[in-house]
This record gives structure tokens, C-alpha cells and sequence, in this order.
């Protein structure tokens, strides 16, 4: 086999859906596939479809020529990617789950396991929109709300696996209450479920921050009020982000994200008047949509093999 049929099996893991594929060492894609985590029939049935679908993938690769190298796996939650254990998930219900051992021994290769966000983020810095920067901190605003600083490729864990909660800094004070228990957090203003919700609350009718988005650029007043909170909040939470990472590239993912100018543009303007000597960050959308998470976990297993080889 040449180095040209090598391929990476990658798994994205969320709550409700796993985005998996076969990449080759450029990043790019040759087969992709998708499955349903089911979460609710609980963690150890989640194990077992994660490792059937890697080792699934593997097979494919086998049977279309190319050769598996290594495995990489992204699951949300606190990550202890050092140890390779997934330590805790609200959405898929791990705890202390050894993943990467267990990848590895099913599949018989290297195995890297890494958290959903910072693996996106790896891949918006190296593949996709911060690809010319060395410095970027990726946000990805969807449920919830969390970041990953990368550093010239390498995207920080922390010294607990919890780095980049970007979505549990204090925005407001006594202000809504978030999922985590405290009240004003960044996540329980401006997540796009946060402002479905405000509206409705205000409203009395569900709706959905993709909706609000619609009727403030319509000039719904309602509707406007909303979502000027909600970018405000969100410029207070970068502008706390650039003070402490200095990055020179914001790359924003997720469905909110899809709101384009009408978010872009006037959370550049709220930025830049929060920001005093600090620079002002190229603010940009994400390039590699719902696949950033599972190109991260592709690059997290490279990464992996590189070390194994030296």
C-alpha cells in the first residue's frame, strides 16, 4: 500500500447523531457516513455503537483498498484526553469511560480521543477558516456555547480537560439561569436556544433563534430586542475572551453562525467598542460546517500516530 491509501476512521459524537468517515492525511474525505447515538439506551450501548461503527469504517477502508491507520474519536462533555477517558457527558451519559483503550483494542490501531469542540476548533484553525492565523480561538454557538483556543495547530485541554468553557463566563449578573446552575452566564443569553427562549417568554409563541433572527431583520421591535441582548452579551463574552487569549482570529461555528451579517455585523461593532488596547480580532465564520468535529478527530489520531513514530 502507498501512503496515498492511508486513511484515519473519525468519529464525531453527539448526543443525538454521530458524524463519521474515512480521511486521508490532507484532510480530505473519502466516504462519510451517519448514525444515530440513541442516547437514551444509555452509555454502554453508546460504547458498543461507537466501536461497531469504527470498526465498521475500518472494514470499509480494508474492502476499498486503503489501509486504517489510526482511530480518532471527538465526544462532548470533560474530556481527559492525556488518559484518553471520556469523564463526563450530560448529553451521552459518560463517565469515566476509557474510549481511546478501548477504540484502540477493538480496532487494533493508534487512537486518539479528543473533546467535540476543540477538535472542531483544530480543524477550522489548521483546515478551515483560521487556517492563516496562529493564533485562534474558535466559539461555536448552537444549544450551548463553548470555544477552543488553538496555538500554532495545538488546541489547549486545560489542566482538567474542562479548557474553553468560554459559555460559563459571567455576562449578567443575577440574569437568566443557565444549565449549569448559575445565573448570567454567556450560554443562558446568547445560545441560540437562550434566545428562542427569551422570545417566547416575552411573546408567549415558541420560537427558534433562527426565527428571531428573521423578524429582527424585518424589525419585529420584539424581535430586535432580543437579539440586540443576546449579541451584546455575546460581545461581552469575546471581548473577556480576547483579554485573555489575544488571538488574532475569531472563528464563530454553529447554528447561529448561520444568522450571517445580521450577527457579524453589528457584533464586529459591539467588539470593537468593548475592546480598548487589546486588538481587534478578525471576527469570521467557520468554513467546515457540521464536519469540523469529525476532520478534528481525524487530526487529533494523526497528531497521535506522528508522536508514536518519532
Amino acid at each position: 500500500m502507498s501512503a496515498g491509501d492511508e486513511v484515519v476512521v473519525a468519529l464525531d459524537v453527539g448526543g443525538t447523531g454521530m458524524k463519521c468517515a474515512l480521511v486521508r492525511p490532507d484532510g480530505t474525505t473519502v466516504h462519510s457516513e451517519r448514525h444515530a447515538t440513541a442516547a437514551q439506551r444509555g452509555p454502554e450501548a453508546v460504547v458498543g455503537t461507537i466501536l461497531d461503527v469504527a470498526e465498521g469504517l475500518a472494514g470499509k477502508a480494508r474492502a476499498d483498498g486503503r489501509t486504517p491507520v489510526a482511530c480518532g474519536i471527538a465526544v462532548p462533555g470533560v474530556v481527559d484526553e492525556a488518559r484518553g477517558v471520556a469523564v463526563w457527558s450530560a448529553n451521552v451519559g459518560f463517565r469515566d469511560v476509557p474510549l481511546r483503550e478501548l477504540a484502540g483494542t477493538r480496532l487494533g490501531l493508534p487512537a486518539a480521543l479528543g473533546h467535540d469542540v476543540r477538535a472542531g476548533g483544530l480543524a477550522e484553525a489548521r483546515l478551515g477558516a483560521g487556517r492563516d492565523a496562529g493564533h485562534v480561538l474558535f466559539v461555536a454557538i448552537g444549544t450551548g456555547i463553548a470555544a477552543a483556543h488553538v496555538v500554532d495547530g495545538s488546541a489547549a485541554t486545560g489542566a482538567h480537560g474542562a479548557a474553553g468553557e468560554i459559555g460559563h463566563i459571567l455576562v449578567r449578573p443575577g440574569g437568566p439561569r443557565c444549565g449549569c446552575g448559575r445565573t448570567g452566564c454567556l450560554e443562558a443569553v446568547s445560545s441560540a436556544s437562550a434566545i428562542g427562549r427569551r422570545y417566547a417568554e416575552l411573546s408567549g409563541a415558541p420560537t427558534t433563534a433562527a426565527e428571531v433572527a428573521d423578524r429582527a431583520a424585518a424589525g419585529e421591535p420584539l424581535a430586535v430586542e432580543v437579539w440586540q441582548e443576546a449579541v451584546e452579551a455575546l460581545a461581552d463574552g469575546l471581548a473577556t475572551g480576547q483579554a485573555l487569549y489575544d488571538v488574532s482570529t475569531v472563528v464563530l461555528g454553529g447554528g447561529l453562525a448561520q444568522a450571517g451579517p445580521r450577527l457579524f455585523d453589528p457584533l464586529r461593532t459591539a467588539l470593537r467598542e468593548r475592546l480598548t488596547f487589546h486588538r481587534e480580532p478578525r471576527l469570521v465564520a467557520a468554513d467546515l460546517g457540521d464536519e469540523a468535529g469529525c476532520l478534528g478527530a481525524a487530526l487529533l489520531a494523526l497528531d497521535t500516530l506522528a508522536k508514536e513514530s518519532r
